[in-house]
Parts: C-alpha cells; structure tokens; sequence
C-alpha cells in the first residue's frame, strides 16, 4: 500500500503515489484488483465476493446504511462497510478486507 492518508472534511482516505501512469494515460496508480489467494481469482463482483466472506464467517449486515453493503463477525468487533455501487469498489476498500482477512486476500496491480 503505497501513498498518503489523507484527512479531509471529516473523511480519510488514502491518496495513491502520483507519479505513476495507468494503462488508459492518466497520472495516478495503476488500477487495482483484489484477489482471493487460496483460488487465485480476482474478485470481479460483491456476489463473488460475498460466497467468500460468508465462508470465512462474515454475515451480511443489514442494519447500517442503505447505501453500503456491509458484513461483520460475530466473533468481533470487526465491519467491513462497501459502496453498493461495485464500480466504486476501489483499493480503500480492497485493503480493508484484506487487514480483515490476513493471508486470505492480497491487492495487486492489474
């Protein structure tokens, strides 16, 4: 995870190295992809996605907001909180579930 945390209005986020160039030109990170070790596969949609949490022991949440699609454990504390919109799923999130689901989930540059 290459970059700065960046706090504004109330929000935090992270800013990725700017020096590189993505594959359509733009300055900025390369684009990102969350893979899911023990098969190799990229994760390409929240269904997918969810079958793998759910194995893991993540349970959808339903009581936050109806903006987001969320998961917890029973066994923590732990909230793992996406954007309903898949295109917005970005590398934030992607690190999120893998600090959540250690040697399980790796981000890699596509």
């Amino acid at each position: 995870m290459s970059g700065v945390w960046v706090f504004k209005n109330g929000v935090i986020r992270l800013v990725e190295n700017q020096g590189e160039s993505s594959s359509d030109g733009r300055q900025g990170s390369r684009r990102k992809a969350l893979v899911h070790l023990p098969s190799g596969q990229i994760v390409s949609s929240y269904s997918s996605l969810e079958q793998i949490l759910i194995g893991l022991g993540w349970e959808r949440y339903y009581g936050g907001d109806s903006d987001l699609f969320q998961f917890h454990k029973r066994s923590s504390i732990d909230l793992i909180s996406l954007p309903r919109d898949f295109s917005r799923f970005n590398s934030v999130y992607m690190y999120d579930i893998v600090i959540k689901n250690p040697n399980i989930f790796h981000v890699r540059d596509m």
